[in-house]
């Protein structure tokens, strides 16, 4: 089983040096999360907390997670990046394409796509998309993204997306691994028709092991269950030697870690905090 660093909400200046230390660790990626902005009021509830409050402030940082995919990925060799999830709802799925292409050109195919739809509908609104039938929207997305991605030239005439021949270049000489996000029963389908993988978010090891179970039974129905596919989970309430072993005996293949959280050390705790968390991590878990 891998293991990826999260680096959600932690200072900007701090993604690059811990990018270097967590490939010197020996983790498997880095794991970066994605919001556009913060609205003073939402019209939804955060789907992944108790009380549906947000974790952060309007003051809390985050990168976008393709420009830091490509700044950490110039300073490393190994260490994948992988967005955990890029929200793909409020956005274009043409123009996205063109930024996933000079990613995983940049990091020499070390860049993987996880996705979701967005679940505040200011972010939808707010950028010029409608909020109403997102699920639709983002399942013909990932298909132009994919035809795309995949080179040479493409037409695509669908429901909310039309245009004529056109060509992306270069495009990335491997695929990009698409990792879908989302615990609803549409989310789940979706992962299981055309995900590469499906991730978790705050979810307990009773109901991801329920999941697992349901995404097996999906992938069969769809007939892509002998393709590989990855489960990954983050935030999860096992952790320590015999809980990692709990989660790969039910099937997970990463697991996603802040290490200074199990340390009670904040996301704004020092840089020099987080790599000796990382080191210490590594020490119990990747040796």
């Amino acid at each position: 089983m891998k293991f990826s660093v999260a680096v959600a909400m932690v200072p900007l200046d701090q993604l690059v040096p811990l990018a270097r230390t967590a490939e010197e660790c020996g983790f498997a990626s880095l794991s970066l999360p994605d919001s556009l902005f913060y609205s003073a009021t939402s019209a939804a509830e955060y789907p992944y907390t108790a009380d549906g409050s947000r974790m952060w402030d309007e003051h809390t940082p985050w990168a976008d997670p393709l420009i830091a995919a490509a700044a950490m990925g110039a300073v490393t060799e190994r260490i994948r990046f992988r967005t955990n999830v890029l929200k793909l709802g409020s956005r274009n799925p043409v123009l996205l394409a063109r930024q996933l292409g000079s990613v995983a050109n940049l990091t020499g195919n070390r860049f993987d796509l996880g996705v979701g739809i967005g679940w505040a509908p200011e972010e939808f609104e707010w950028c010029g998309t409608p909020f109403a039938r997102r699920g639709a929207r983002v399942d013909e997305m990932i298909e132009v993204i994919r035809a795309l991605l995949a080179g040479g030239m493409v037409e695509h005439h669908g429901e909310f997306f039309d245009f004529d021949r056109m060509q992306i270049s270069p495009a990335p000489t491997r695929p990009v691994p698409i990792i879908v996000g989302g615990h609803t029963a549409p989310a789940l389908r979706r992962a299981a028709r055309v995900g590469d993988g499906w991730t978790s978010a705050l979810m307990k090891f009773d109901e991801l092991v329920g999941v697992i179970a349901r995404l097996r039974e999906l992938r069969a129905e769809y007939g892509t269950d002998s393709r590989p596919f990855e489960i990954q989970a983050s935030g999860v309430d096992r952790s320590g030697a015999d809980g990692y072993a709990e989660l790969a005996a039910a099937g997970v293949t990463d697991v996603t870690v802040a290490p200074w959280a199990f340390e009670r050390l904040g996301f704004d705790c020092p840089v020099e905090a987080k790599q000796d968390s990382m080191r210490r991590f590594a020490q119990a878990h990747l040796t």
